[in-house]
């Protein structure tokens, strides 16, 4: 069968290529919803039906396993659908079926710690020690589910969450990069100043943001860590398929590109960051 990977945009690309390194022999199926990128400031109602449909797309073209490359959609959607409209997929196809996410893997790198559903309660909160920086859309950072989870997890590592509205939108349409470096660069220091000091690391919790990390490499004081989400998701990924052999990621190496928006050639920073000319099909 196949892995699908879904995100509003192009930012699942961060996500698709490093499966493509993890996992050079498997079939990928890549969705855009572009018709309706970004997801940062869609009602939650919205989401969770929009990331529903796309997974039925990417499921009806044989991908047995989706990837959400979109962490809005990973941290409003993905817990609804395994809960209340998977099952009932699974029954009607009568095989395997599931929904992963990147938040779970991203939290796992920012802890160190393997994810368990419910950690043991930690003692009385220690005085944090490491501060991490959450660079997010507006919808993941109104979640607090980067707060909530690590929160449970390490008593020492405080987080601070800084919303950025306009840029999934303005990597999405492929705005100048002399455009983007002084936006990157007033979140960092937003976030900086609200924190009283730069983060000792940080994550891009937006996948778009990944296609131009140098971006924010080169706003973040030296020695700032990034937690990068598509190698922690690649790792997680391939920690699942190793204890759930029931899923098949197939091994002819196919590579499709799918689109809720107009096919076609996408922009110039996406190929840069692709390393090749790359063509959508209409979805």
């Amino acid at each position: 069968m196949a892995i699908g990977v879904f995100d509003s945009g192009v930012g699942g690309l961060s996500v698709h290529r490093a499966l493509v390194g993890r996992f050079p022999t498997a079939d990928l199926i890549y969705l855009a919803d572009q018709a309706h990128a970004p997801y940062g400031g869609l009602p939650g109602e919205r989401i969770v039906e929009l990331t529903r449909r796309g997974c039925e797309r990417l499921f009806e073209a044989g991908a047995d396993l989706v990837v959400l490359g979109c962490n809005t959609a990973s941290a409003i959607a993905l817990r609804r659908l395994q809960q209340t409209w998977l099952p009932g997929l699974r029954q009607a196809r009568g095989r395997p079926a599931n929904v992963l996410g990147i938040i779970v893997p991203t939290i796992e790198a920012a802890t160190g710690l393997p994810w368990t559903p419910e950690p043991e309660r930690l003692p009385e909160k220690a005085e944090a020690l490491e501060v991490l920086g959450v660079f997010s859309t507006p919808g993941t950072t109104l979640s607090r589910v980067y707060e909530i989870e690590i929160d449970k997890r390490r008593g020492d590592l405080a987080v601070f969450s800084e919303p950025c509205p306009e840029l999934a939108r303005l990597i999405e349409d492929g705005a100048d990069r002399r455009v983007l470096a002084p936006i990157i660069e007033g979140h960092v220091e937003a976030l900086a100043r609200r924190i009283g000091r730069p983060p000792d690391k940080a994550v891009l919790a937006c996948t778009h943001y990944e296609i131009v990390a140098d971006l924010f490499h080169a706003a973040l004081p030296a020695g700032v860590a990034l937690i990068h989400q598509p190698g922690a998701t690649a790792d997680s990924l391939g920690r699942y398929l190793a204890a759930h052999p029931e899923y098949d990621p197939g091994s002819s190496g196919e590579r499709r590109f799918l689109t809720t928006g107009a096919p076609g050639p996408q922009h110039g920073m996406v190929e840069a960051f692709w390393g090749a000319p790359l063509r959508f099909e209409a979805a």
